[in-house]
């Protein structure tokens, strides 16, 4: 059986979590009035549905508003964030599904025809009556913890919804979601930030490996990425303490092992980022306890 949290917050906030080890898959119910979460990313697909109230939230360079019964397709490394804009806040389910189980899944939908697996999704934000039953179903039966084949039945008939929705729409993550490839010189700076993540590189080492200037950069990176270097950075260090949590790795040694100062530094950008911390998360994949 797959581990779970459950969390309140202020002003009624609430979020309930759930791992399921056989597929990866995390699936998350929450309620939150006025901000949610800050701008960031994922390595796995995010699928959801509004439940209850508008739901605003930045993705593609676009300010995106959902309404009770959309459905929301958000790709890996995907910049989003999360925000009500009324006093009653929003309430949704997402599911979010690892990129070689997608594929994999993908792959299996169409052996035998000769199609090659669709690489994104065209759109973020759809009406499709059908494909938010099947999202919903196939967070039921896993947020529920069914039985195997219950879960495995309705997360195949979501594949198969998802499918209708996948094609062109996508551009590789780490590349500009708007206006084209980013500069040489950005690219450099991001290849470099990858290289060095757990390291305390500074704007004049990264500029350099980028063959250019700290301010030149800054508008460079920005433009390319829609980050800052540090932003971006901050980034890749989550999502690396994210994969060491579920593995099981105590938080003070993650923290240190991605490059934060210490433990309550990593914690704070975790909650802006997922609304739950480190250690939170770590039960939630492992059952083991901080």
């Amino acid at each position: 059986m797959g581990a779970g949290t459950d969390s309140a917050g202020e002003a009624g906030d609430w979020l309930s979590m759930r791992h399921d080890p056989d597929t990866g898959i995390e699936t998350i119910r929450a309620h939150f009035k006025g901000h949610a979460y800050d701008l960031h990313d994922h390595d796995d697909a995010l699928v959801g549905v509004t439940e209850q109230g508008v739901q605003e939230f930045r993705c593609r360079r676009r300010l995106n508003t959902s309404t009770p019964g959309r459905a929301i397709l958000i790709e890996p490394g995907e910049l989003h964030d999360g925000n009500s804009p009324r006093e009653e806040g929003f309430t949704y389910a997402m599911l979010y599904l690892p990129q070689r189980w997608l594929a994999e899944r993908f792959d299996e939908l169409r052996a035998g025809t000769g199609a090659a697996a669709p690489p994104g999704f065209r759109s973020t934000l759809l009406s499709d009556p059908a494909l938010t039953s099947a999202i919903m179903a196939g967070f039921h039966a896993l947020h529920g913890r069914e039985g195997r084949l219950a879960r495995d039945g309705t997360m195949d008939r979501l594949v198969a919804r998802l499918a209708n929705h996948a094609g062109s729409g996508h551009i590789d993550p780490g590349t500009a979601r708007a206006g084209g490839r980013p500069e040489p010189a950005a690219l450099r700076a991001r290849d470099a930030l990858h290289a060095a993540f757990a390291e305390d590189i500074g704007l004049a080492e990264l500029a350099a490996a980028a063959g250019t200037d700290r301010f030149r950069l800054n508008r460079l990176f920005r433009r390319g990425f829609g980050l800052s270097p540090h932003a971006y950075l901050v980034q890749l260090r989550l999502k690396e303490a994210r994969r060491r949590l579920a593995a099981g790795e105590a938080p003070a040694a993650v923290a240190a092992e991605v490059g934060f100062a210490d433990q309550s530094h990593m914690g704070r950008w975790f909650r802006r980022a997922y609304r739950m911390t480190p250690a939170d998360y770590r039960r939630l994949c492992t059952n083991v306890p901080d």
